[in-house]
């Protein structure tokens, strides 16, 4: 169950065609669905993202807390995804990202919003990066 912040931009996203405002606006933002590890029933999160050629690249910042967030925990059980960009869907198989790829992935995301290099500052975890293969839904 989305809390009510995450509700109120995938209420305003899907209302304005994949636009918001306040602090994601002007921001890439897709809706990320998976599915619950435990309750097994579908759970939407707005996650930032950078498009990394025929892929998209989400990072589990979690703005920097100490544990991962429910939704990279639960593509990690089960990697099947929905994404939506804008007005589109896509299935999408998410694969978690290592090495110096995903050090090349996390500097371009700190290039484009550098509030991420201030979360994995704030953490011991090493923040992991999600690459996203979008096939249409």
């Amino acid at each position: 169950m989305a809390n009510d912040f995450n509700q109120q931009v995938i209420e305003e996203f899907r209302a304005n065609g994949g636009k918001v405002g306040g602090m994601f606006e002007g921001g890439n933002l897709v809706l990320l669905t998976t599915t619950g590890r435990k309750s097994g029933k579908q759970v939407t999160s707005p996650v930032m993202y950078l498009k990394d050629g025929e892929r998209i690249v989400v990072i589990a910042s979690y703005a920097g807390a100490d544990h991962h967030p429910a939704w990279y925990l639960n593509l990690e059980a089960n990697p099947s995804v929905t994404v939506e960009i804008g007005t589109e869907t896509y299935q999408a198989r998410a694969e978690i990202v290592e090495g110096d790829e995903r050090d090349r992935l996390y500097a371009r995301m700190v290039e484009v919003a550098p509030g991420f290099a201030e979360y994995q500052a704030k953490t011991e975890r090493r923040i992991p990066v999600v690459a996203l293969d979008l096939q249409p839904a």
